[in-house]
């Protein structure tokens, strides 16, 4: 994500839209979740529990989130091969926002749907 900017807008040095970039998209925020409930992870696991996610997304946003220090891959070399996937200290550090997010979301809503 350093290398390039997934749009140009005069928001771009704003540190919110920075953190909306590493984390947004349709499948980040689902591995973020699944990983912070139960922790290190394997591939099959992570697909098990995200409805909907094909292979190529899981492999393509697991990169991605690798990449930008979030999620952290720990490949073992024994036979069968075995990849573990957990949240780095940084990935950690983004559930109590999450949560509070959650949280607003769930308030936000209980109001739209008193209307």
């Amino acid at each position: 994500m350093k290398d390039h900017a997934l749009y140009k807008s005069k928001f771009d040095n704003c540190p919110l839209t920075f953190a909306l970039n590493l984390i947004g998209g349709k499948w980040r925020l689902p591995i973020i979740w699944a990983l912070s409930k139960n922790g290190t992870m394997r591939y099959n696991e992570l697909k098990m529990n995200i409805d909907g996610i094909t292979n190529m997304m899981l492999t393509q946003s697991l990169k991605e989130l690798e990449l930008n220090g979030i999620v952290i891959r720990k490949q073992y070399m024994e036979i069968p091969p075995r990849v573990e996937y957990s949240l780095t200290n940084n990935g950690e550090n983004l559930i109590p926002a999450l949560k509070a997010l959650a949280s607003w979301g769930n308030k936000m809503k209980k109001m739209e749907n008193a209307k």
